[in-house]
């Protein structure tokens, strides 16, 4: 990507095949469709009637399989789309990366943090690049807070929080998971929470529960503090089964530096309250300044903004933003989080920790 954040062209080109072939694949499949630089030679779902749909929908002259394996095999691919259930990313990727191709992913990397660790090493055996879906670190607004962060605008953080409240009725396997906000929806936030600050997490305190009222099986409320390796704290308040008033799907973010707070609250445009001058006399609090976004983000957003930095990754032979090493730190949040929760006690994070053994 350019500094802008405008996707960089390059001379790469990409043989890909599509594994997963349900609702979501759609988005992933148009993006692909949509660059010059891809080619995409096989559709794979076990079900093989949705991967002849979903070719036939996009127009598509390309192969469908029930295996990835052979899809890969015969059309020479060396780019794997997983767009399946999270149950089996860890055999996708697999079988990818042994059969030489690189992998683009939807999140969760995987089901537990054991199989996380094993996911990273056998990539980096191999000499393979993986990369996870966070599309929520590529909302303009949030790419122009951390721009505003970066430039010094509020000092140093200290201290960050997100609260995150809402209502809804999905049906289905949402309602029936044990840790429903933590383990479906909290990631995007701590992911968002570590681009922002910079900084990885050391440490975490969750008390989690399941208001009287929800109507989620398992706990669907959260509090969590986090010590950060930059010496700051991250606290993140959070709730699915909220009615009245939601906050974003992005959160509802302060930041409070040195200096003066980065405000965002995950629709409209962040901006800083800046402490300005000194302090008069008989004065206790300064008079602050808001402080807008100076450098525009100008790449694409959300999916598309993703896509854009995993594949310029890939063809500059670099690590992505979303590499599954770095993946790793945010997925440690979450579990890190529920051990917590489950102990009542301060847990640690990093390998070697209670939480890795799931």
């Amino acid at each position: 990507m350019t500094a802008n954040g405008a996707f960089l062209k390059t001379d790469r080109k990409f043989r890909l095949v599509q594994v997963g072939c349900g609702n979501m694949a759609r988005r992933w499949v148009k993006y692909a469709a949509g660059r010059p630089d891809i080619e995409l030679a096989a559709l794979v779902d076990i079900h093989l009637p949705a991967a002849e749909a979903l070719a036939r929908e996009f127009g598509l002259d390309c192969p469908c399989y029930t295996d990835l394996g052979t899809a890969i095999r015969e059309t020479g691919a060396d780019l794997v789309f997983d767009v399946t259930i999270p149950q089996v990313h860890k055999t996708v990727v697999t079988t990818a990366v042994e059969l030489g191709c690189d992998v683009i992913g939807e999140k969760p990397m995987a089901v537990s943090m054991a199989d996380a660790y094993e996911i990273e090493e056998i990539v980096r055996r191999h000499g393979r690049r993986y990369a996870v879906m966070q599309n929520r670190r590529f909302a303009r607004q949030i790419r122009e807070a951390r721009g505003l962060i970066a430039q010094g605008t509020i000092g140093k953080p200290s201290h960050a929080t997100a609260n995150f409240f809402l209502g809804p009725h999905f049906g289905g396997f949402r309602e029936t998971m044990d840790h429903p906000l933590l383990l479906d929806m909290a990631i995007h936030t701590f992911d968002q929470a570590r681009y922002l600050l910079q900084a990885d997490p050391v440490s975490v305190y969750c008390h989690e529960f399941n208001p009287s009222h929800s109507w989620y099986a398992g706990n669907a409320s959260a509090v969590c503090i986090f010590e950060m390796s930059d010496g700051s704290v991250f606290t993140y308040n959070g709730s699915w089964c909220a009615e009245g008033e939601p906050t974003s799907w992005q959160g509802d973010w302060r930041v409070v530096g040195s200096e003066g707070t980065l405000i965002w609250d995950g629709t409209n445009d962040s901006y800083c309250s800046v402490a300005e001058g000194h302090l008069g006399p008989g004065a206790r609090m300064h008079a602050y300044k808001r402080v807008e976004p100076s450098a525009p983000w100008a790449g694409h957003e959300g999916h598309d903004g993703c896509f854009d930095e995993m594949l310029a990754a890939l063809a500059e032979g670099r690590p992505a933003e979303t590499d599954c090493s770095d993946n790793l730190k945010s997925m440690a949040m979450v579990f890190a989080a529920i051990e917590s929760a489950r102990s009542g006690e301060k847990v640690r994070i990093g390998p070697g920790q209670a939480y890795d053994r799931g």
